[in-house]
Order: C-alpha cells, then structure tokens, then sequence
C-alpha cells in the first residue's frame, strides 16, 4: 500500500467511492447502499471495529456491510479520511454525527494516539458547549441519531449547557446569580472581591432566547425546558417560551391571539431550519408540558389549543384535559374565544356540548373551594360567588349569541341555562334577552315549547326594563306576559310603598334628632340640599303613581277581556282557575265588592329611605337599554 502521505483524497465513480492510493483495493464497506473500496491497513490501524471483523475473516479481500451507520455514507467518508490521513475539518453542525460515527467504528485512543472519538469529544466539549449557537446547531444535527447521542450524554450536556446561558439573564432569576467570578449585588451592581464596581449588567429581554430553541424538534424542546425548569427558571417565563413554541407551529393559535404581539427576537445571528414537527404529536405533547395556570391570556390560549385539538383530531384524554383546565378558570374566559364552532357533522354552528362540559368542570371546581368556606357567609355576598357571577353573566351572553342558530335546540339553551345554580344570577335579563333572540330566530316553535323556555326565568328578578319591554314583547307566550305584568305592578307597589314610607318617616321622625348629630347633618349637606331632595322625591312619586294607574288599568282590562272568554267555556268558570292558568295567586279579599286592585296608597312600612330612593331610580328609567 502506498503511504498514507501519497493519498491525495477520494474520487466517486457512479455510486462507488474510491481512494486514490494506487493500489488495488482489499476491503469493500458497505453504508445504505454506498461501496467504499478501500484499504485494510489504515482502517484497522484506526478502528476496532474493523479490526475485529478482520481478525475473524480469513478472506484476503471481503466486504464489510455496516447497519444503521449514524450520519450515513457522508459521515463514514470523513471517518475514512481521518483514517488515511486526510485533512477533516470538524464543524457545530457535524461534530454530534461524527462523534457518533467515531464511537459506532470504536475508534478510540487504543487503536491510535489522538484518534477521531477523542478528538471529537475535545472539540465538543472546548467549543460546543460554550457557545450558545453552537449548542443549538450541535443539537438541531442530532435529530437523526438521537438514541445513540442521548446514550454517548451529548444531549444532556447540550441541554444542560444552554439552560445554564439562559440563567445568566439575571431577571430571569429572583436572587443573585455568579457570573464570570463576580457576584450581583442586591443593587444589581458588579462586585469584585466585594467591592462594588458600580458597573452593571446590561439588561436583556426575558424572551431573547424564544426564537432560537423553537428551531429544535419537540423532543429535544421539551427535554430543554424540563432541564431549565430545575434551573429555577421562573414558571411564566418557561410558559412564555412554550406559548412561543406552540405558535410557530400551530398557526391557527394566531387567530385567537388578538392584543398580544409576539415580536421575533434571536440571539444567534446565524440561519437555522424550521423543525419539521408533526402538529397533532406537537399539540399533545404541549398539552402535558404546560403548568397548572390562571389567567387571560393563558386562558384564551388554552381555548386556541383547544380548537386547533378539535381540528386535528387529537386523543380524547387531551381534549378532555384542555376542557377541564379551561372549566378550571372560565370566570376569565372572553366570548368571542368562547364560541368555538362545531368542526364535526354536527348541524349545529357551535360546539354546544363543549362549552356545557367546561361549565360542569367549573362547577366541581366551585363546589370544592364552596365546601372550605365558612358557613356564616352568605353565598350571594361570599368572596368565591363572585367567579360565579362573572360566569352566569358569561353563559348568558354566549346563549344569546349562539341563540340565532337555527338547528339549535330547545333542550341545549335549556341545558346551559341550568348549568349553573340559581344563585349565579342576581338578575335573569341576561336570560330573557337570550331567550327573546332565540324565539326571534325560531318563530315555528309552539306555545308549549316556549313557556317550557320561559320557565327557566325567575319573573322576580327581573328588571323593571325587563319587565316593560316583555309586557309588549309579542313573541312570548300569553300565559308568560300575563306573569310579567302581575309582578311588574307588585315591584311598582312595593317601590311605591317604600316611598311613601319614607316620606312619611321625613316628615315625622320618631324620635328627636340629636344636637349634635343634626348639626353635622347641616353642616354637612345643608338644609338646602334636603329640601332639593324631597322636591325630586315628590316629582318621582307622582310619575310612579301615574304608571302604577295605566299598568292597573291595563291590568282590568286583560282580566275583563279573559272573563268574557271564561264565560263562553264553562270549565274555566271560576277566577281561581283562570289565575292558576296564568301561574298567578289571588290575594284573598274580605268580600266580593272589594276592588281588583289593591290601594296603591296605603303606607306599607319597608326598610328604610335610602333603600326606597335606590328602588324607585334604578327601576324608572325612560328607556329600556337591553336591546
């Protein structure tokens, strides 16, 4: 064989690699189809593998066919260089699969002083490790032959060394951190041997390293942030990064993203290639990797992830789990990324049954923190009804938006609607203002069908612009209108006696005001301001008492107009039933003359004046804003 200085390289004649040694070749090795002719002295001089297969071949020229080689026939030409000699240069981008190549042909110090695996871990670990770029080209290179990296720890030691730069951004940590042998000082001064220098760290953004590790594979991604999580990375900041991830790969989450800007920041001004990541692996993977967390914008992501699940068509249990994390928190959630559309065969435009389920997750939820609570808390006043509020108010704009849907049924408005207990609402307008859209946008629907809707509204807590505009409204049901107006004239007598009372207390208070106390009264608000008072007070009462007269005479009116039909039917001969028809409850009266209608001014005592002055100007507004 010629010296292995005479070797002045490789040729390729068709798929065949040849070596330009002139001398015939005694050796074939085989990678993927590839045949290398080569020599068996500079290979086994070099590699144990080779050597061995040598030993136990007694032929003077054989071939030797290498499985599964890491890196293929590119990186076995670069080993067959440095076995003959030849130049080979080692780069970020091709060190992991040499090294790899170097262990796979054990091509240690024992066949070789200096050989290619000491060399190449030299290399790795002097000027890979210590570079951020380097790490990640390193590591963006291994995808290929990731088991054996992970077994040679060329990965760990990658991560490891890319969690430690990301710590070096000192607002990435609550506490001071060594840098370079010098240490932060509270102020976030440099100290040198404990004197201060006075210099500072300049500030970097928390996200500057974002762009750079979304170029790495899901697998490799996650082992980072796992690695940097026992770091003592804050949990926001590695949420932000995985936020970051799950956007560059799963474009549908920009489309719920409105308001938040995302700018693209690097670190390494060097061009990498995009991963190429499989979005359903992608999105379960992410789905397991993110924290437990409330908040808007995590919640709105949530529910972006959630659609792009429903679109991919993911497993059940990562649907099942994104819902239970959004239920966990849909006190927060928004309507607009609420209304998820039905991707299915369903007939319906939204997807209905989702948003029931998350209700019923953030019902458990409630219960568990409700059973905690001290009992001597009134459930309407208690610090935790308040999500609940937020969520009723919520459900009841999402009804009356998904009401327009023509193939949605009675049932589903129903069953969202009593998802949530009756406590959730202080006030059911929220409710009729959905159900009057739906009854609009489904006028075949029976009378049956709708006071079976209706039922779920307590009359009761309805506004007195709830009550107006319902009075009138012709889509409701007869039996449902004729409830409305009998508890509208009950809060207008109620309001109405209220008043009254509290005039009659100003004008004849019980008992003498203290000195003391009156000239603070007058000190305060002036006798001016008092008199201002009972002026508005009088002008009030006289409008109330005018629209308490038209509802009563209204009132008359639809009882004679349902007399005289009572009195062609003679199963509905008594007025008892005809109220029972209605769902109303006759007051009992002394006897048969009395009037239909009670005196409207008779002093009924109420609690106090500042609670009829809230009653009367929160329920006698001119117009009715609810549509």
């Amino acid at each position: 064989m010629a010296p292995a200085g005479k070797v002045t390289g490789f040729h390729k004649e068709g798929s065949d690699w040849f070596c330009n040694a002139g001398l015939p070749s005694d050796i074939t090795v085989v990678v993927d189809d590839i045949k290398f002719h080569l020599h068996k002295f500079p290979l086994v001089s070099k590699c144990g593998k080779i050597a061995r297969i040598c030993e136990e071949s007694s032929e003077k020229a054989f071939i030797a066919a290498f499985e599964e080689f890491p890196g293929g026939p590119d990186t076995f030409l670069i080993a067959a260089k440095f076995c003959y000699g030849l130049r080979v240069e080692l780069t970020p981008r091709n060190i992991v699969i040499v090294y790899c190549a170097a262990d796979y042909l054990q091509m240690t110090d024992e066949y070789g002083e200096d050989n290619l695996l000491s060399k190449s871990e030299n290399f790795f670990h002097k000027n890979v490790l210590h570079n951020w770029k380097d790490c990640i080209l390193a590591l963006q290179s291994s995808d290929l032959i990731i088991a054996r990296a992970e077994k040679l720890q060329i990965i760990s030691k990658c991560l490891s060394a890319l969690s430690m730069m990301v710590c070096t951004d000192p607002s990435l940590l609550g506490w001071p951190l060594m840098m370079y042998g010098s240490l932060l000082s509270p102020g976030g001064s440099i100290l040198w041997n404990g004197i201060n220098t006075g210099a500072r760290i300049q500030s970097v953004e928390s996200d500057w390293w974002f762009e750079d590790i979304s170029y790495l594979s899901v697998g490799l991604f996650v082992g980072l942030i796992n690695k940097m999580e026992t770091r003592g990375i804050r949990p926001e900041i590695l949420l932000g990064a995985i936020m970051y991830y799950a956007r560059k790969y799963l474009p549908g989450l920009s489309r719920w993203q409105s308001g938040q800007s995302w700018k693209t920041r690097t670190f390494a001004s060097f061009s990498l290639t995009p991963a190429v990541v499989d979005q359903k692996v992608l999105l379960e993977t992410i789905e397991k990797l993110i924290p437990e967390k409330k908040g808007k914008s995590f919640c709105r992501f949530l529910l972006g992830l959630l659609r792009v699940a429903l679109i991919l068509g993911v497993s059940q249990m990562c649907k099942d789990s994104l819902e239970r994390r959004v239920g966990m928190q849909l006190e927060v959630a928004t309507l607009d990324s609420l209304l998820i559309p039905a991707y299915s065969d369903s007939d319906t435009l939204y997807n209905v049954d989702c948003v029931e389920r998350m209700i019923h997750h953030f019902m458990s939820s409630e219960s568990t923190i409700t059973s905690f609570s001290p009992a001597s808390l009134d459930p309407e006043t208690s610090p935790s009804s308040e999500p609940l509020r937020n969520v009723a108010k919520l459900i009841d704009n999402y009804i009356a938006e998904v009401a327009s849907d023509i193939n949605l049924k009675p049932g589903k408005i129903r069953s969202l609607a009593e998802a949530l207990p009756e406590s959730s609402r202080p006030l059911h307008d929220g409710l009729y203002r959905a159900l009057d859209i739906y009854f609009k946008a489904h006028p075949w629907l029976s009378e049956k069908e709708k006071e079976e809707l209706c039922s779920i509204i307590d009359y009761q807590k309805l506004s007195i612009d709830a009550c107006a505009h319902a009075s009138q409204n012709a889509r409701l049901p007869l039996r449902v209108v004729l409830q409305v107006l009998f508890f509208e004239q009950m809060q207008l007598r109620t309001a109405l006696a209220g008043c009254l009372h509290a005039m009659d207390t100003e004008i004849a208070p019980a008992g003498p005001i203290p000195g003391d106390m009156l000239g603070q009264i007058v000190q305060r608000d002036g006798w001016k301001t008092v008199v201002r008072v009972n002026q508005v007070l009088k002008v009030d009462m006289d409008s109330m008492r005018s629209r308490v007269g038209e509802l009563e005479d209204e009132f008359s009116k639809i009882k004679q107009e349902m007399k005289r039909v009572t009195k062609s039917h003679s199963s509905l001969g008594s007025p008892r039933l005809v109220s029972r028809m209605i769902g109303c409850k006759l007051l009992p009266r002394s006897s048969d003359e009395q009037p239909d209608t009670a005196d409207i001014t008779g002093p009924k005592p109420r609690a106090s004046v500042e609670q009829a002055h809230r009653t009367h100007h929160s329920r006698h507004r001119k117009s009715f804003s609810l549509f």
